[in-house]
Parts: C-alpha cells; structure tokens; sequence
C-alpha cells in the first residue's frame, strides 16, 4: 500500500519564490527529505516576489488552504521591514496582527505550522547593518507567538547571525549566505535547506 505523502507548501515572497529553482532551497530539501528513493515528502513553493504578510493573509485561502496541505511553513517579514525606506512597509504592530489572523485560519483548516524569522537585511555581522533593529523585533514577534501556540519555530535570524559571525571575518554585507543581503546565493540556499529539513522533519 502506497505511503502517504506529506504535503508541504513554503508560503513566502521572493525568497521563496526562487526556492524552487534548480539550486533553490526547496530544490534541496526534496532530496534531502525524499533521500534513498523514497517519496515521504511532497513539497510546493507558493513564493510572490515582494510579498509582505498581509499579501500572504489575502491569498492564503487560493495558494494554500485550497491545496490542502500537511504542513504550511510561513517565512515572511524581510519586505515588512525593508520596505519601510520606501515608506511602504508594515508596522509592528499590525505584522503582528496579520500573523495571528493568518495563523488562526490555518489552524482552521487543520494545517501544522511551521513559523520562520526574517535572515537578513544586510550580512554585516557587527548588528550595523541599517535595518537591524527592526529586523531584531520583527524576529522577537514571531519567536513570541511561537512560543505563545507552540509552534515549530525556525529562527533564521538567529542562525544567520551565528553564521556570519563564524564565516564573515571582513564584516561584508553580502556575498557569504546571499547574493544581495537579502535574497539566497548557493551557500545561503544549502544553509536554509538543512534548517528548512530539520524543522519539517520535527514537524510530523
């Protein structure tokens, strides 16, 4: 009798967007969870460039919810906070509360949750990067509701900066995990792949 797969959906913005790509990180975790040519694990990207969390709360129903998924990991938050030097980001306030709405609608349709805190603005490891502050209370919202509903937490934040603070002796901002400071080069794709894997293998 065919085993069930378990149904994956990474729900994000552009990071995610161009996970699914040949080295993306959603690429990898494929094999890295369906190893030896067993298939457990079934996994889609809905990933929208510039998506910030109230985008991800108005589509969630379509590219989610409709796909019935297992597990739901929600990695959001980078456009929230970077796009407020446009004048066009999302309060904290409100990032909170789009969060929880979004969450509760899940829970809803019975989907796990799998929660990550936004990498990075900037690989500079010496927290001078610009946006640092907000990237830090942003990353403290979603640890707190983590905690709050027990979820699976992912804290790339966290692991980001423990990262660089190993691997970026020259204090770049960019060029170690990312191409840009803000979306994955290849080192950055295999580094959230491993985490990604561990957090959906802890997740069944």
């Amino acid at each position: 009798m065919p085993v069930k797969k378990i149904k994956v959906v990474f729900f994000g913005d552009s990071i995610t967007e161009a996970a699914v790509k040949p080295n993306g990180f959603i690429t990898i975790d494929d094999s890295l969870l369906n190893a030896g040519g067993t298939v457990n694990y079934e996994l889609t990207g809905a990933g929208v460039s510039g998506n910030k969390v109230y985008d991800l709360y108005l589509r969630m129903e379509e590219d989610v919810i409709s796909k019935s998924p297992d597990i739901v990991v929600i990695w959001v938050g980078v456009n929230d906070v970077w796009h407020k030097k446009m004048g066009t980001g999302t309060d904290a306030d409100k990032f909170e509360q789009f969060y929880l709405a979004m969450l509760k609608k899940f829970r809803a349709a019975n989907t796990k949750i799998i929660v990550c805190t936004p990498a990075t603005i900037g690989e500079k490891n010496d927290y001078s990067n610009e946006q640092d502050g907000d990237m830090n209370k942003y990353s403290n919202i979603i640890r707190k509701i983590a905690a709050e509903q027990r979820l699976t937490l992912v804290d790339m934040r966290a692991e980001f900066e423990a990262f660089e603070k190993t691997n970026n002796p020259n204090n770049l901002e960019k060029g170690i995990l990312t191409a840009d400071g803000v979306h994955l080069n290849d080192a950055g794709n295999k580094f959230v792949a491993r985490l990604m894997a561990e957090g959906i293998r802890n997740t069944r």
